[in-house]
């Protein structure tokens, strides 16, 4: 696996430097070819070159009974270029000048002329050497950035220029190979690294951490971040598995009981040996009536909490006075036999508060947290709920009862969680507290709790 990652990118390296030396080459030529075939100016501007124009100068050159001159035309294309002419009769004696420099000779001989014609004898000014007839003549162009060389080769230097490229041209390849090789470990190391690791992530492999250096720096740093993460995640997974075998354990028993008691006195009432009054019919039916609303309740308890959970639960919200709602709660708790010596107090500074709510819904979460203070504390805790409006409808329900300590305070909220406080007669779904801050959260409010033990509990809502 290592070796097939750096190979690759070893061969993408030298590729990639042979792909664009090739195709620069190839651009060159086609560059050299459509500049001759279209007459494209690509290396050079598009005009007469000096040779060409010293050739078809020629045409500018008049002669007459002996008599030569140059074309006004001409003197317009000279002066143009910044050159000058000079017109020599066969025996190199001048008979014709334009502009012609004080320095230049009048007469040639042939060496001269060679002289002449080969090599730059003034400075910025280049020499070409033209012919018409039995006359020559020279033209010189004053042009600092004009030059011409003289150029001899042999084919054998050609040759072994071409073998030295080719040598040269594997020299670099073979640099290219043994840079991309020590750059690519400098790459491919690390990503080795990175792939087991989440390899090993995706093993459930979450107690790794890996140095974060190098190029790859923020990558690894977001690995081991990653990682930690899915470590809280897999610690909460097992924490909220545990809590749910325990909860199935304990709902288990909880529903077992009042099953066995149903059955129990239906086997009684069925039996034909036993011969119950109607009033001792009644006392079972009514047991038997209680268990199963128990059991009906802890079921409902458990859909209303997937719904929410799910968020598949639509409210049906209606705009009511909050205050008269929560009283309500107040009195029915109050009205129960059980709980009718408890001191709960209601507190409220206006008597209409309006608020869009799912009624059933809202009852219930409230109805659910006083409930918690009741069932949770000894029979002379004192509850306050109150409520206030400022900014936001601020309702607070608060005790003066055992309180809570911090590692059950932080659990309060979760699904299938039952505080140590609660006693034998008291044995619900374990859902009531959760199904509460779902209700508030999905009304857009929130909820918070706060508890010091021995000192009682206050629990906020804000909406």
């Amino acid at each position: 696996m290592k070796w097939k990652l750096t190979g690759r990118y070893l061969l993408s390296v030298v590729l990639v430097v042979i792909l664009v030396v090739f195709i620069n080459i190839f651009l060159a030529l086609a560059l050299l070819v459509a500049q001759s075939a279209f007459n494209v100016p690509i290396f050079q501007e598009k005009e007469t070159s000096p040779e060409q124009f010293t050739r078809q100068f020629a045409s500018q050159v008049k002669i007459t009974d002996n008599h030569v001159t140059i074309t006004e035309k001409g003197k317009k294309e000279l002066t143009k270029r910044n050159a000058w002419i000079q017109i020599l009769d066969e025996n190199g004696k001048e008979v014709f000048g334009f502009k012609v420099p004080p320095k230049v000779k009048r007469k040639y001989n042939p060496s001269e002329i060679v002289q002449m014609y080969k090599y730059q004898e003034f400075v910025h000014t280049v020499v070409y050497v033209g012919a018409k007839k039995n006359l020559s003549y020279f033209i010189g162009i004053e042009n600092p950035n004009l030059n011409r060389y003289f150029i001899s080769y042999d084919n054998n230097t050609i040759i072994r220029v071409l073998k030295v490229g080719t040598a040269i041209f594997m020299v670099d390849i073979l640099i290219a190979l043994l840079v991309g090789y020590f750059f690519s470990k400098r790459l491919t190391i690390p990503l080795h690294k990175l792939i087991e690791g989440i390899k090993k992530l995706a093993n459930r492999e979450f107690y790794h951490r890996w140095e974060a250096r190098g190029i790859y720096k923020n990558v690894f740093y977001n690995l081991n971040h990653l990682s930690n993460q899915l470590q809280a995640t897999e610690k909460e997974r097992r924490k909220l598995d545990l809590m749910k075998e325990e909860w199935i354990a304990n709902i288990s028993h909880d529903i077992k009981t009042p099953l066995s008691s149903i059955q129990g006195y239906a086997e009684m009432i069925k039996d034909p040996e036993y011969d119950f009054t109607l009033d001792e019919i009644r006392e079972y039916a009514e047991i038997i009536e209680t268990k199963s609303l128990y059991i009906k309740e802890v079921m409902e308890d458990l859909n209303l909490t997937t719904r929410l959970k799910n968020k598949e639960l639509a409210l049906k919200k209606t705009e009511m006075n909050i205050v008269a709602l929560l009283r309500s709660v107040v009195i029915d708790i109050l009205n129960d036999p059980k709980y009718a010596d408890r001191d709960i107090q209601f507190l409220v500074n206006e008597e209409k508060i309006m608020l869009e709510v799912d009624e059933i819904l809202f009852r219930r979460a409230i109805n659910n947290l006083i409930y918690n203070a009741v069932v949770h504390n000894n029979k002379d805790v004192k509850i306050i709920v109150s409520i206030e409006r400022n900014e936001h409808i601020h309702i607070v329900i608060k005790d003066d009862g055992k309180g809570i300590n911090k590692e059950e305070l932080e659990r309060i909220f979760d699904r299938y969680y039952r505080g140590t406080n609660t006693g034998a007669a008291h044995k619900g779904s374990g859902l009531g507290m959760a199904i509460a801050k779902d209700i508030i959260q999905a009304h857009d409010g929130a909820i918070t709790i706060s508890s010091e033990v021995g000192r009682g509990t206050t629990i906020e809502m804000e909406l």
